[in-house]
């Protein structure tokens, strides 16, 4: 098997659309030392019979005020140990990803991020067979270059 096969190199921050949700040119995070990704939002809200979620996201990262509503099937929840040492338990959603010319399913954390510089993290399980990464640069994904 060929490991370096139609793997994109990508640095330490990239610009990624999730579709599904309706968001697009999110700058993204990309942070090897995290295993899980996660999204920013706010006003989660569990429909128990349906096991849809409903939530707020900001679609302008430079304008918080600006929000877009959503709903998504819950893949699940669990513990995340955040950067700051505090355990929270998140949903957990499953979502396209897309990446100039990757596209690809992720599993996404919903969370408080909005002490955070970027709005969107992608951890290692996300990355997994699809990038390397490069931390000297930022936003080598635009170049296009397949390893």
């Amino acid at each position: 098997m060929d490991i370096m096969k139609e793997k994109i190199l990508v640095g330490s921050r990239e610009t990624m659309d999730l579709p599904e949700l309706g968001q697009f040119g999110i700058t993204t995070r990309i942070d090897t030392g995290a295993q899980t990704s996660s999204l920013h939002v706010d006003h989660i809200s569990e429909n128990k019979e349906t096991g849809m979620l409903d939530f707020k996201f900001h679609a302008d990262s430079h304008d918080v005020s600006k929000t877009k509503k959503c709903s998504v099937k819950i893949l699940g929840r669990k513990c995340v140990k955040s950067s700051n040492g505090e355990i929270e338990r998140r949903y957990i959603i499953n979502t396209l990803a897309v990446m100039k010319s990757l596209k690809w399913t992720i599993k996404l954390t919903l969370t408080n991020r909005s002490k955070m510089v970027h709005l969107m993290l992608l951890g290692r399980q996300a990355m997994k067979r699809v990038m390397f990464v490069d931390p000297e640069f930022s936003y080598l994904a635009s170049q296009e270059k397949i390893i």
